[in-house]
Order: structure tokens, then C-alpha cells, then sequence
């Protein structure tokens, strides 16, 4: 039986803009104001080269921020709305940083110098092309559960360590077209710019990432395999963006399958298979505790103070 939309959801808005922000605190202060006057959660990262995020609340309270954002000169937002059950933020965080998504590379202009925008329609024809690479630029415990068909995975561990995967690997994307994709394309139109500026010049990604991917291309048509990780309480959407299968792992942070829960090392709130070798008897025992506060807490009624996001 399919499940009912609540009568009710929570409306989420993921974001992000590369603009030039001339006054980057004062901007995150307007925005800490009316996000919390208006009962919004999620985190906001603005930087002199743009906003990025994903907040949750009202879709009239969500509207007012686009505005909001429009009328300090960030418009034009990469900007895809979805629904939860459940409100997936504890609270409200709008912090100023060097870069909206951290490459650690200076003088990349993504404003200016991106690759190309494919629309999610034209997206399978560009990567089912044999002269195309396939490039996920998520890190490695994103793509565990679930990538485009055929995609490379660079394994890496943070966005800084995506430079020098592209280094490594010139010779094999020169002479080709080279398609780019990430979670909401930020990350994927930060990279490409990293690649133009190297003189690959046949560079693309996904507009609007993975999620508007899902949000319209049928699953009938979908060459996407497994489920997308996102950064909040849902863990995992699939297609039309619906709340996927994928639990997180409350000691390690990474999205865990079925199989993975179904492993003898899983132990909920407590340990995974992919963390299990690395945590110590004492660790275990500490995170048990904190999972058994966390529950006591949620069964009052309240949030506790060691529960994370």
C-alpha cells in the first residue's frame, strides 16, 4: 500500500546562488533575523561569492526568504522545494564562510566560469554519449547509496580533495566531454569551473543537481540507480523527491542501505559496518547511552541536548 502525503508537510527549500555579496554579514544578519521571526530551520552559508543552503518551515515563511534574498541582489536561485513529514532541522544556523562550498582553491569564479547547464530532460542523452565522461563529484559515502549509471567515482573523502582527483586523472578527460553532477549542483558547478580553468573546455553538469533531476525526469526514464543522500533528517530521497529507505549511522554520520543495517555490526544509534573496526569499547558505550537519553527524550516529548543534526 502506497503511503499518504501528510495532511500537513513541512515544506523544504534547497538553495544556492554564486553572487557577489558586497557586505556578507550584513546580509547574514538580515537573514538570521527573518529566519527565526518566521520559525524557519535549516543552516545558510553566506560568503562573498554567494548563499547556499536548505532551510524548512511554511511555504509562505520560504517565499518571504527568496524575496528576501532577491531584494539584497541574490536572485536568480538555484532553488528546488520538497516536503517531509516531519520538520528534518533542530534549529536555525546562518554563518558566514570563505566559500559556500568549500574547494580550498582560490580565484575559481563559478559565477562567470562554469561549464554548461544540461536541463535534467537532456541529461541521459549527454551521459549515455560514449564520448562523454561521467563524473560524480559527491564523496564516497553519497555515491555508497546511489549514482548515475555509469558514472565515475573519484572516492573521495571531502570536496577539497576533488582538485587534485582532476589532476591526477587530466589525460583521461582530455578530448572528451567531460558532464558533472552533485547533490543540488553547487558542488558539480564549482568543479566544472575548476576544470575550465585548467583548458578542458567541453565541460558540463546537471542544472539544478540530482534533486531536480528526480523531481522530473519519470523513473521509468531515470538512469539514476539507488537513492540520493541528503543533509538532513530524511537521510535519502528518491524519485519525485519522495523520503527514501536510507538511515543514518548516529556514530559515524554516514547514510546506511538495508544491507547495511542488516549487518551483525550494526547496532542502532550505537555503530555500522563502516565504523565498527574504528570505535573503541568506551565509544560504543558512550554512544549507547546517548542513544538511549535521545529516546528517553523524544518519548517526553523533548529534544535532547546531545542529539545531532
Amino acid at each position: 500500500m502506497t503511503a499518504q502525503p501528510p495532511e500537513n508537510p513541512v515544506h523544504v527549500a534547497a538553495l544556492y546562488r554564486f553572487a557577489t555579496i558586497g557586505d556578507p554579514a550584513a546580509l547574514r544578519a538580515e537573514l538570521a533575523h527573518y529566519c527565526c521571526s518566521r520559525g524557519l530551520k535549516g543552516t545558510l552559508l553566506v560568503a562573498s561569492e554567494g548563499v547556499n543552503g536548505t532551510v524548512a518551515g511554511s511555504r509562505e515563511a520560504l517565499d518571504g526568504l527568496v524575496a528576501l534574498l532577491a531584494a539584497n541582489g541574490v536572485d536568480r536561485l538555484e532553488l528546488k522545494f520538497s516536503t517531509a513529514a516531519e520538520m528534518p532541522f533542530h534549529r536555525m544556523k546562518v554563518r558566514l564562510k570563505r566559500e559556500i562550498v568549500t574547494m580550498g582553491v582560490p580565484d575559481i569564479d563559478p559565477a562567470h566560469a562554469a561549464g554548461a547547464y544540461v536541463e535534467p530532460a537532456d541529461w541521459n542523452a549527454l551521459i549515455a554519449d560514449p564520448a562523454t565522461v561521467v563524473i560524480d563529484t559527491r564523496n564516497d559515502y553519497e555515491v555508497a547509496i546511489g549514482t548515475f549509471e555509469g558514472a565515475v567515482d573519484p572516492a573521495t573523502t571531502s570536496f577539497r580533495d576533488f582538485p587534485a582527483w582532476v589532476d591526477a586523472h587530466r589525460g583521461e578527460l582530455e578530448g572528451r566531454k567531460v558532464a558533472m553532477f552533485c547533490t543540488g549542483g553547487i558542488r558539480c558547478e564549482k568543479a566544472t569551473a575548476y576544470v575550465r580553468s585548467l583548458g578542458l573546455g567541453d565541460v558540463y553538469h546537471l542544472k539544478g543537481g540530482i534533486l531536480k533531476y528526480l523531481e522530473e525526469v519519470p523513473a521509468d526514464e531515470s538512469l539514476w540507480r539507488g537513492e540520493c543522500f541528503v543533509f538532513d533528517e530524511r537521510v535519502s530521497v528518491g524519485h519525485g523527491l519522495e523520503e527514501g529507505d536510507a538511515r543514518l549511522c548516529r556514530a559515524c554520520r554516514r547514510p546506511l542501505t538495508a544491507d547495511d543495517r542488516a549487518s551483525p555490526h550494526y547496532i542502532d544509534g550505537v555503530s555500522c559496518p563502516h565504523c565498527h573496526e574504528t570505535r573503541s569499547a568506551g565509544d560504543r558505550a558512550r554512544y549507547a547511552e546517548r542513544h538511549r537519553q535521545v529516546k528517553l527524550a523524544s518519548r517526553a516529548g523533548r529534544r535532547h541536548i546531545g542529539q545531532r543534526e
